[in-house]
């Protein structure tokens, strides 16, 4: 084990992403050997009991009731950030001018202006967001085989994020359905994941087509959105993000079809990639399904031995990490705040097509050419 520095760890925000953020943060060094030990030295909320409570279950030191109080303290060296959406960019440009190092939610910010700030403030410093899905060992493995050109010319790529909870949400004034703070609803929540996804895995788009849909009468956030969309590598792409594909739990799911075979992963059975070898001879075509659980494959030698799988939570574990290492070597970690900012900008041009009713060209400097 090596000799580790010591990161006093601020959270600001307590929900469903403190939970996932607070176990990364307490399990890092449990299956990893990282450079650092992480103190949770203080969490922050305005609901006084809900954030000692939050405190108590996960082991956090102190308390704190305003965000501003965090950013000031000079014992604090990391700044979380999982509070809704509205609230990432004062956040994020405050820690920045107090030089801290920034962990953030996804979508990074409201809007594009939002994002370029927060982007522009934090240059220069290390910054995470948490567009965990890369860490999945399935899709890491699809990546693999993509970079190892297994699929040939990449003919099709197919996004879903489809969710069945948008009729019937647990609680129809949260912050998700307001529009001041959550910026978009499936867009930001759903889609950017999807985006992330695709020019990681595919590269960048050179052009888009949307629409946009809210069925709920009186939403005033997306409920659904489908998008089209050329890459610069020819193929075509087809995204679909809902809250009301009924029966759909968590379906965040990706499909590449190229001449030479095709691959398919399904988080809600994210252990699992589906994989055709069109090389192979004929009578053994068809889909492979791969359990991505070792030996050889991403991450899992950290976590359980071969066929023993992992969850969600690992994800977070696994991002977090990869942050650490690159932090301890000076090194870009990705996807940091200029990722999310193309991500953004993509959110961005798929509402604005949406508005015009047509195709819309994506520049080459917010397609996230430069693949990561």
């Amino acid at each position: 084990m090596r000799k580790r520095g010591v990161l006093n760890v601020a959270m600001i925000g307590y929900g469903f992403m403190g939970r996932a953020h607070s176990n990364a943060f307490r399990q890092a060094n449990s299956f990893f050997d990282t450079p650092y030990a992480l103190r949770l030295k203080a969490i922050c909320g305005r609901n006084t009991a809900n954030v000692q409570k939050m405190a108590a279950e996960w082991g956090w030191e102190e308390t704190v009731g305003e965000w501003e109080a965090i950013i000031s303290r000079p014992d604090i060296d990391v700044v979380d950030i999982c509070t809704p959406n509205y609230l990432h960019a004062p956040i994020a440009i405050a820690a920045a001018q107090a030089g801290k190092i920034i962990l953030c939610e996804k979508p990074l910010a409201n809007t594009v202006a939002e994002a370029e700030r927060m982007a522009d403030a934090a240059r220069g410093l290390s910054t995470l967001v948490w567009f965990n899905y890369r860490r999945v060992p399935a899709v890491r493995f699809a990546r693999e085989l993509v970079q190892q050109h297994r699929l040939g010319q990449v003919y099709h790529y197919r996004g879903l994020y489809l969710q069945s909870w948008g009729r019937s949400p647990g609680d129809p004034g949260a912050w998700r359905f307001k529009a001041d703070q959550a910026g978009s609803g499936v867009m930001g929540d759903l889609l950017s994941h999807s985006l992330d996804l695709a020019v990681w895995l595919n590269g960048p788009m050179r052009k888009l087509c949307s629409q946009i849909q809210v069925f709920e009468p009186g939403r005033k956030v997306d409920d659904a959105v489908t998008v089209l969309a050329e890459f610069a590598n020819g193929s075509m792409g087809t995204f679909e993000a809902t809250r009301f594909a009924m029966g759909n739990q968590n379906r965040n799911s990706f499909e590449i079809n190229g001449s030479d075979g095709s691959i398919e992963f399904n988080l809600e059975r994210m252990n699992h990639l589906h994989y055709n070898d069109l090389r192979e001879d004929p009578s053994l075509h068809g889909r492979r399904e791969i359990l991505v659980t070792g030996p050889g494959h991403p991450y899992v030698d950290r976590f359980w031995p071969p066929g023993h799988v992992i969850g969600y939570e690992h994800t977070f574990i696994a991002t977090l990490v990869d942050f650490l290492d690159a932090l301890s070597r000076g090194e870009r970690f990705r996807p940091d705040f200029a990722d999310a900012l193309g991500v953004q900008r993509l959110l961005d041009l798929v509402s604005k097509s949406s508005q015009q009713g047509g195709w819309i060209d994506v520049p080459a400097s917010e397609s996230l050419s430069d693949v990561r």
